[in-house]
């Protein structure tokens, strides 16, 4: 007798905390749909995090990792769902790792997951990015890939956003992708100084407001004015 009043016990107090859960679940899946309506993306973090320990689920855990990197808190994006190359990683999780890594200023680990990313879903904005980031690593030969992929597939109405001022601007994808491809010039051979001034000059032609690639040319023209042994 005592051994049924004991799992009856238990039965009842299982019913009893599933119940809860179940209140909680709904309680911050409500929660969540409001701090959405309301643009309140500290209430969305703490939402989903709610919802992660509770009713833990892949989808979940990459949507918070993307609103951490969406609110610039990629350190915390990572920490979500980790820096490693998965196969199983949904292309949510992947951009989130490409973003938050190049963001942190780790190229050599974006630039694996961004590659990731360009073999399931090519774009010429994928392109740009690794054209990028294969500069800054010294890979030119795999800048110039991308860089020509991009050029040759990228739209009139499409735009690159840039932050080196402090008012963000856009210029056309097209000149962003030109001037890339004078810096490889030049990257390759640094004689080559007048073909990489050149090619800037295509991306100004484009948009004459491109202050990067302005300051890009500025700097090859002083690099020409001095001799070549300083």
């Amino acid at each position: 007798m005592r051994k049924l009043v004991i799992l009856f016990t238990l039965f009842v107090g299982f019913i009893g905390f599933a119940q809860t859960q179940n209140a909680l679940l709904e309680h911050y899946k409500a929660f969540y749909k409001e701090m959405r309506l309301q643009g309140d993306v500290g209430g969305v973090i703490n939402a989903l995090t709610h919802l992660n320990v509770l009713a833990p689920s892949t989808e979940r855990k990459d949507t918070l990792a993307f609103v951490y990197m969406n609110n610039n808190q990629h350190m915390q994006a990572l920490n979500t769902i980790g820096i490693e190359k998965n196969a199983d990683d949904s292309d949510l999780a992947v951009q989130v790792k490409a973003v938050s890594l190049k963001s942190l200023n780790q190229p050599k680990r974006a630039l694996e997951h961004f590659e990731v990313l360009f073999g399931r879903i090519p774009s010429p904005h994928l392109a740009y990015e690794l054209a990028d980031i294969k500069i800054l690593v010294g890979d030119n030969s795999g800048a110039l890939e991308n860089i020509e992929y991009g050029i040759a597939n990228a739209k009139d109405d499409m735009k690159y956003a840039f932050y080196e001022r402090q008012q963000p601007y856009e210029v056309p994808l097209k000149a962003a992708f030109l001037h890339l491809k004078g810096l490889v010039t030049y990257n390759t051979d640094k004689n080559n100084i007048d073909s990489a001034i050149a090619q800037i000059d295509e991306a100004l032609k484009l948009d004459p407001n491109f202050n990067l690639a302005s300051l890009s040319k500025q700097a090859l023209e002083s690099r020409k004015e001095k001799p070549q042994d300083e």
